[in-house]
């Protein structure tokens, strides 16, 4: 069988997703080879690039290259986080196979016990997401959010040694996938303990957890892929993704949601900070249970618009 070949980011995480994309595809269609190919992407290369602003290099800060070389036939697959996509894939690329999720939840990761209650007054939480940083507000006003660049390992290194930080807010999928026990509660880093708190209430950016592989349209490598394509979190995180797409935005906008499944009915929720520089945030926040992702997303976003 000919060899494909699977474009990735360098990151640690990132080559992390691709080889477990790499041997799924590998076991499913035993004889098939995959090398891999990092490309580096903008947000790689620009690492002072605030991504915390809306810029009109924003979109697809990390996902652009890897797609132009799709398009130039210099890879024949792509695996992608799905929350760093636009929510518009390009003429002639398809996303071919959306990968089971991984736990949704956002991580607090903080010097101090006790989570963030625990935190001490005036502390410094880094956070280049505006949902996070806004929602972590509303509940801490007394919080100074700050930006902070970097892959998981960077992160986790800024808030155990001299950067500055109390905390930080990371994805448990990403933490997990790293290798990360989270059941104890605690990482070690470099020596020094960190203490973790799964944010329960904090709705999570839509697609977080899931990762998406695409290819060209009819390609061969879409067909393969099939085996890997999980159709319950694709409807999820379609409805997730079309709630951003009607708000207008990308991946700046304040926007946290998230769909389940049951018995073929979509359950979704949303959490949107129309006004992020309000002095006082007030999340709107919105349900709708349908049974297409469509029809409940455009429930969910014409709440979350509604004056």
């Amino acid at each position: 069988m000919k060899p494909l070949l699977l474009g990735t980011r360098g990151s640690d995480l990132a080559l992390a997703q691709s080889n477990l994309v790499r041997k799924s595809l590998e076991a499913a269609h035993p004889g098939l080879s995959i090398g891999l190919k990092i490309i580096t992407t903008t947000g790689d290369a620009r690492a002072a690039m605030p991504l915390h602003e809306p810029t009109a290099e924003g979109a697809g800060l990390f996902t652009r290259q890897l797609e132009e070389a799709l398009l130039q036939g210099e890879i024949d697959l792509a695996v992608h986080s799905l929350k760093d996509l636009p929510v518009e894939t390009p003429p002639g690329l398809v996303l071919a196979a959306i990968l089971p999720r991984a736990p949704v939840d956002d991580i607090l990761v903080s010097r101090h016990s006790g989570g963030l209650s625990g935190l001490p007054p005036g502390a410094t939480v880094g956070t280049s997401s505006p949902r996070r940083a806004l929602l972590m507000t509303h509940r801490r006003p007394d919080l100074r959010m700050v930006p902070i660049r970097g892959n998981v390992p960077t992160r986790l290194t800024k808030v155990a040694g001299s950067g500055g930080y109390d905390a930080t807010l990371l994805a448990a999928a990403g933490l997990r996938r790293l290798g990360h026990d989270l059941s104890r509660g605690k990482l070690l880093i470099e020596g020094v303990e960190l203490l973790l708190e799964a944010l329960d209430w904090m709705l999570p950016a839509p697609g977080q957890g899931a990762i998406a592989v695409e290819t060209r349209a009819g390609d061969r490598a879409a067909e393969l892929l099939r085996a890997l394509h999980d159709g319950t979190t694709a409807r999820c995180v379609e409805a997730e993704r079309l709630v951003l797409k009607y708000l207008g935005g990308g991946c700046h906008l304040a926007l946290g949601s998230l769909a389940t499944e049951h018995n073929g009915i979509l359950s979704l929720r949303g959490v949107y900070v129309a006004d992020p520089d309000s002095r006082t945030v007030t999340p709107r926040t919105a349900h709708a249970e349908a049974s297409t992702p469509a029809e409940a997303a455009r429930i969910v976003a014409d709440q979350l618009l509604a004056v």
